[in-house]
């Protein structure tokens, strides 16, 4: 199928719903993906407001559109409206990929599979090893963050989040599916610090950063010096966070390989193939540099 310049009456929809969804960079990726495998697909961003989702997967229905993706807030609002879920989704209990063949909604989850090949690009991490990982957050990207995780073989998981009910919530869940894995919940800043001197990676699944304010689930300084920081954030590529952790010595990582794995996913699940290689990395990287220097530029003006 021949990519034109511009969308007719024979291309393929395919989407993002969240809300806000002015940040997000997978139409970027996507788009650069359809384009260098001359797909006439196009990828669009739909802001969302929370009471709007049932009335947006209907739209997406009646439209014809193929699939689309769901970030925050949606990945858990939207799956009473969906058909049917992946195994991924169910066990993760939160969607961020849907998939329409004929009207039927199926509703996948990438964000789990996604994090665990970004942690081995960028770290070589296994969960397997030793140590506790801790997450911060139980939200829809910690449920997936989680069901993956504990696929993998972890041993310890503890969750951190500002109510401890939502945390405990998830390792009910989990600790049924998992039983191998300890998964201790806290409210946040508030897990023992025989968990916190023993951590190997921490991961911040929540949107804590993007607007330049500091996670306080943890004190970094109570961390062992071989601990990993994985941030899910990509924009802005360093967040306070990142920045205080890599000023502490320790070894960091945003959410841009995350998003780019997740993203590769996505696009097998919609096309029964895979994206180019690279592509999707390059056209986000790309959005980046331009975005920080687009930034540095009007701060300085």
């Amino acid at each position: 199928m021949n990519r034109g310049t511009l969308p007719s009456g024979r291309s393929i929809t395919l989407g993002i719903i969240g809300y806000p969804v002015e940040h997000t960079l997978s139409p970027v990726m996507q788009n650069a993906a359809f384009l260098a495998s001359g797909l006439d697909c196009w990828y669009l961003p739909f802001s969302v407001r929370p009471d709007h989702v049932r009335d947006a997967v209907s739209g997406m229905r009646a439209l014809g559109v193929k699939g689309f993706n769901v970030t925050l807030p949606h990945k858990v609002a939207v799956i009473p409206f969906l058909d049917r879920l992946d195994e991924t989704a169910a066990e993760a209990g939160a969607v961020n990929t849907v998939l329409n063949i004929n009207g039927v909604m199926t509703g996948y989850n990438t964000d789990g599979d996604g994090l665990l090949a970004s942690l081995e690009d960028e770290f070589g991490f296994n969960c397997k090893k030793p140590g506790t990982i801790i997450i911060a957050g139980a939200g829809g990207a910690a449920r997936g963050a989680l069901a993956a995780l504990c696929r993998a073989g972890a041993s310890r998981v503890v969750i951190l989040n500002r109510t401890r009910e939502k945390g405990e919530e998830l390792a009910a869940k989990f600790g049924n599916l998992y039983p191998a894995t300890d998964i201790l919940p806290f409210e946040e800043g508030k897990a023992s610090a025989r968990y916190i001197g023993d951590a190997s990676i921490f991961i911040n699944t929540t949107t804590v950063g993007m607007k330049g304010d500091m996670i306080g689930s943890i004190n970094l300084e109570e961390l062992p010096k071989t601990a990993l920081i994985y941030d899910m954030i990509y924009s802005p590529p360093v967040t306070p966070f990142l920045k205080k952790a890599a000023s502490l010595g320790l070894k960091t990582a945003n959410g841009l390989g995350m998003l780019v794995c997740q993203g590769e996913i996505a696009y097998r699940i919609w096309t029964g193939s895979s994206p180019p290689e690279g592509v999707m990395r390059e056209a986000v990287s790309k959005a980046l540099r331009v975005n920080n220097s687009l930034t540095c530029n009007f701060q300085s003006a």
